[in-house]
Order: C-alpha cells, then structure tokens, then sequence
C-alpha cells in the first residue's frame, strides 16, 4: 500500500527532525519525506491521512509488556493487548519471559513470534529467561534462545538467590554479547512488602519495600559488571537513591542502561489513598523526593527510557484488599499521554517526551526501530496533543482494566497507528 501522510508535524528526534514535513510510505518503508505541498512524482497514493494540527511521530517502542500468552489467557490475550498496542500508538513492544510456561526454551519463544506475527500488528521482541524456569538455578540455553527471536534476557521478577549463578550468566552474556536485562530487587528484604516503607506504610499497617532493597542489588549487580564486562538494563527504578548509584556508574564507565515506568513518573505512596488496589505495582510507588528524582533523571538522562509496564490484572486478583491485590496496572494505551504529561509545557518538551518511548528506548534494544529515516520500516504514530481524553475502563482495549490513573483526563489521543506501512488502526 502507498501512504501518503500529508500536512502533519513530524518529530523524529533520531534525526532531528521538528518540522511540518509530509511523510510518503510504499512498500512498507519510509519513501520520502519532503516539505508540504512539495509533489513527489510517480507516487499515486492508495490512501492519504491528513495529518493537518497532529504529530507525527515514530511508532512508539516499550519496553515492558506483559502480553499474558502463553499460560495466563484469562488475564489477556495476545489480541487484546496488541489491538490496546495499536490504541497506544506502540508498534514495537519487549515481553518478558515470565509467562507459563516460562520462554526458557526456543519452541515457545518461536511460537509466540508466530502468533504475534499473523496478527499483523506490533512487532514483539521477547526477552529469554536467563535461568531455567526463573527459579535462578541452572542457566538456559541463551544461544539457542537468542536464534529463536529473543533480544536478550531477563529474570522478570524472580530473584536469583545465588549471587555465583548471576555472575555466572553476565559472564556467559559478555562472551556472546548479549544483554541482561535485571530489576534490582534484594533477594529477601522487602520481598514480602507491598507498599513503600515510610510514614504512610506505618500509619496503613502494610508490610514495606524499603529504598535499601533497590540500592543493594545495585551495588552487587554493579560489581558483578566490573568483574565481567557484561551490560546490563536496570528495569522499572524507582528511588532518588538508586538512580545516583547508577548515575556514579554511568561516570565509571559501566555499560548499563535504565528505564523507568510511566505511572512513576507522576504518582507517589500518596496516592494509594484508601488502600486502593489499582495502586498496587511492583516496585512500589515512592516517596514524593524518589518522584522527583526520577523526574530529574529523566531530564538529565540518568534513565534511557520510559516504559508502560503494562501489566494486565483480572477482576478476581485486583478487587482485592491492598495487600492481597497482585501488583500491576494495563499501561499500554497510556504511554503516550503519560510521557507528555511529564514535560507538560516545557520548551522542547515535546521532542524530549517522543525521544524517551522511541528512539532512546530502541538503542537499548539495538533494533532499528523508534526512527523514521528514508528507508526504514514504516512504524509510524499519528497523534493528537491538544485532545483530552477520560481514563475509563470502557475506553480501554487492553482486557486489563485496572490502572490508578483511571479517573484522570489526560492529553494525547493517537488517531492512526501503521506498522510497516500497514494501517493498523485509525480513529
């Protein structure tokens, strides 16, 4: 199909790119990409989108996923969350590996590939696990995996109680280049916390996560890099104190990458409220000074990226007392609005929000992705930054419905999504 994008504002911060530009598709890659009004010759479009008082942007990369398949159906299914991709504007997506069965062997990882390939919408990148059924035991066949489709590999959120097996993994990752993906989280302290320890976890009586628990897998992880030389992606940090360790080892040297969830960006421990479950995340929601340091290190470039962690949870294990609730919120629909929301007004704002869930977050990947230069795929987000839209379960397509911003009126609304050319949903 030949695309013919017209009259839109493109912002593509891999190429520096923030300017009124047309955008022509064919093939299934970026033709060209010209000033308005300027004609290309011998392109007849199939299809043109006026992209008149929109953005257009590169399709969106997240790097945290939760697509449910295989194993956990009747939490969500691979349709609904790609279709809640495609309302999102996300056309490349990383999933982690804690599915059931675990994708710790490539005839799994192959058929999750398979599935999300005939469903012709976002481009899912999974993450191996990097030990055997997660349990942090006996390390998986990571070559193997890696020919199957993985992009690199991860424990999710199962701790490896072995500090030997760990080191063992980020040596056999340096050999093959390949990246562990960790989020640091002490072993035992804080494992059976559900809320951030500080005055409001005292006050409520549930059992607390403290800052520690972060810091301290900070400092072995970090060690363990300089005694491998292996790199290593910090998922989802959520303290003031851990993102100036990794601040410090960024000046070292160390090849470490991180990034941040988006519902971090904004909420606090505060905003449980009255034991709300829909606030109930992993890691928890912090203290008002680790939001604004994750605000800063954003700005600062501390944190790579921002990711939806996008999590759906059913009915029967949310609408639960706090402490019972499982962790997690559907995030993938509100990546988008909740990057903008970050840099509100600012100058440049714009271009910095767009460049954290694109191309920042797809060198971490190492993916071609994230970017719209002549030739590349044709991923492509069309949005609306002026159009307030209400939070509602109802609005939502992903089959998780449980998000603490429901509620809130946030602005940014996509109105068409293409994946390699392909519209893949338009409002």
């Amino acid at each position: 199909m030949k695309l013919h994008i017209k009259n839109g504002h493109l912002i593509d911060p891999a190429n520096g790119i923030d300017a009124e530009k047309d955008v022509y598709v064919e093939a299934g890659k970026v033709a060209a990409i010209v000033n308005p009004g300027q004609v290309l010759a011998d392109f007849k479009a199939d299809k043109i989108i006026d992209a008149t008082g929109l953005i257009v942007a590169p399709g969106l990369v997240d790097l945290s996923a939760r697509l449910r398949e295989p194993g956990y159906e009747y939490k969500a299914t691979l349709e609904s969350e790609l279709q809640a991709a495609m309302q999102g504007g996300v056309t490349s997506l990383v999933c982690p590996p804690d599915t059931d069965p675990v994708l710790d062997e490539p005839g799994l990882v192959e058929m999750l590939k398979h599935r999300a390939k005939t469903l012709n919408q976002a481009n899912v990148y999974p993450l191996g696990a990097l030990t055997v059924g997660l349990q942090g035991l006996a390390l998986t066949e990571m070559a193997e995996l890696t020919e199957a489709g993985c992009i690199a590999f991860s424990q999710a959120e199962q701790p490896i109680l072995n500090t030997n097996v760990l080191l063992r993994a980020m040596q056999y990752a340096k050999t093959f280049d390949y990246t562990v993906w960790l989020r640091p989280q002490d072993p035992h302290i804080g494992r059976t916390g559900v809320a951030h320890s500080g005055p409001l976890a005292g006050r409520l009586g549930l059992a607390g996560v403290p800052v520690m628990a972060e810091t301290l897998a900070l400092h072995t992880i970090f060690e363990l890099m300089r005694a491998t030389g292996a790199k290593v992606h910090l998922c989802r940090m959520s303290s003031a104190a851990g993102l100036e360790l990794v601040r410090l080892a960024k000046q070292d040297g160390l090849a470490v990458t991180c990034d941040v969830s988006a519902h971090h960006i904004h909420l606090t421990d505060a905003d449980i409220g009255f034991f709300d479950p829909n606030a109930r995340v992993t890691p928890p929601f912090r203290s008002q000074r680790d939001r604004d340091a994750i605000q800063q290190g954003l700005l600062d470039g501390t944190i790579d990226a921002i990711c939806s962690d996008h999590t759906p949870v059913d009915d029967d294990e949310k609408l639960l007392p706090f402490g019972e609730a499982s962790p997690g919120a559907t995030g993938l629909e509100l990546l988008l609005p909740l990057a903008l929301k970050w840099v509100g007004e600012q100058p440049g704002g714009m271009v910095k929000a767009i460049a954290k869930i694109t191309t920042d977050a797809a060198n971490i990947i190492g993916l071609p992705c994230g970017q719209l230069a002549v030739g590349s795929s044709a991923d492509i987000c069309v949005f609306d930054p002026n159009v307030y839209w209400k939070v509602e379960a109802g609005a939502l397509a992903s089959q998780g419905k449980h998000t603490p911003f429901l509620g809130y009126e946030l602005a940014g609304q996509v109105k068409a999504t293409i994946v390699a050319g392909h519209v893949a949903f338009e409002r």
